[in-house]
This record gives C-alpha cells, structure tokens and sequence, in this order.
C-alpha cells in the first residue's frame, strides 16, 4: 500500500503579517523552523522513503528540516507551488477586502468560481498538482511518501484524490505544518488523518 504524508509547510513571515504569498518566495519564521523541526521527529518512525516538496523556500525550507531529520532524498518541483494569487499576492486580507470586495466575496463563498486575470483558477491548480502526484505515486508504488506544499494546493489535492468535487474546497482548513495522510489501496484512496497537528504541542 502507498501511503501519502501530505505536509503543509512552517509559519512563514508573510504568514505572521497575515499576507497573501501565493507563489511569491517568502521564508520561513524561527518558530517555523521549530515547527518543521518537530514533524521531523515525529515522522521518524513512519519509514518514510522519500520527501517530495514544492520549491518555494517556506516549503523547501520545511522539507529540507525534515529531510535532515530522517536522513530521506529530497526532491522538488515547482508542480507543488501553491495556487497564483495574481494581484492579491502581498496583500493583506482587509486590503483585498477593501480594493477586490467582489472577488473577495467569491474565494469566501465559492471559491471555485473565482476567475481573476494572472490568477489560477483552483481547475487549474488542481489539474497541475494531481498530475504531478500520480506521477509520484505509479514511480513509489508501496512506498511512504511525504508531500510538503501549501494550503490550496493540498486541499485541491486531496479532493483530487478523494473524488471529491473541487467546489468542497471551502469546506477544509490545513494549518501550518499540518500533517493529512492518504492511503492508496487496492480499490480506493482513503483519508486516515486530516490537520492533525498534535506535533506541534509544546509550541502552541
């Protein structure tokens, strides 16, 4: 059985302003550095055999931490990057209420629907992240593979997998340094944990 870690990256500076990053190449935070510190630790007696990460630096950065924990091959790609924000990237969110209340009002309610210029749509966010993930699981059939990334590309991911549509979207939160596990069986991909951050414990 395959089974699928999917990691949201550590507390990032923009992250702490409450800015939209999109694919905007933000770092990470000291406590998200800690964060990602102790993912690692937990994830060592998961026999992971290879991390797979989008190569932004806050998810790099993350994955590059728990690489060196587990003592695992690293390998990154920009199909991981989270969703192009457009002209929200580096905004703050009342900015984005205030200059895009329309739009804004749609990514709340719809999220689905929303359609800017220079901006993914979440169709296509999807459609380049779930190719790049079946990719990686017919190449590590049976294997423990751990997928760090960013929130909207994991939650389009997930449904992806799960078969369920992408308008549910709005319905799941993943917060930093989150863990989600996949199970890809025999007749059925199957969730098994969802945001679970009991990890992060002694840091909250």
């Amino acid at each position: 059985m395959t089974r699928l870690f999917l990691i949201r990256h550590g507390q990032s500076e923009w992250n702490k302003l409450n800015l939209i990053q999109g694919q905007k190449n933000t770092i990470l935070t000291d406590l998200g550095k800690k964060q990602a510190m102790n993912l690692g630790h937990r994830l060592e007696s998961e026999n992971i055999d290879i991390i797979y990460t989008s190569d932004l630096s806050r998810a790099y950065t993350t994955a590059k931490i728990i690489s060196d924990i587990i003592n695992k091959p690293l390998v990154s790609s920009e199909f991981l990057r989270e969703i192009n924000f457009g002209p929200w990237e580096g905004l703050s969110i009342q900015k984005i209420r205030d200059d895009y209340s329309y739009e804004y009002s749609i990514w709340n309610k719809e999220p689905h629907k929303l359609n800017m210029n220079g901006a993914e749509t979440l169709k296509v966010l999807q459609e380049r992240s779930i190719g790049y993930i079946n990719d990686i699981i017919d190449e590590n059939k049976g294997k423990n593979i751990a997928i760090v990334s960013h929130s909207a590309t994991l939650k389009a991911i997930i449904l992806g997998l799960l078969s369920i549509n992408i308008s549910h979207y709005k319905n799941i939160s993943l917060s930093n340094v989150s863990l989600s596990i996949i199970e890809c069986r025999t007749y059925n991909n199957v969730l098994t944990s969802l945001n679970d951050i009991s990890h992060l414990k002694e840091l909250l």
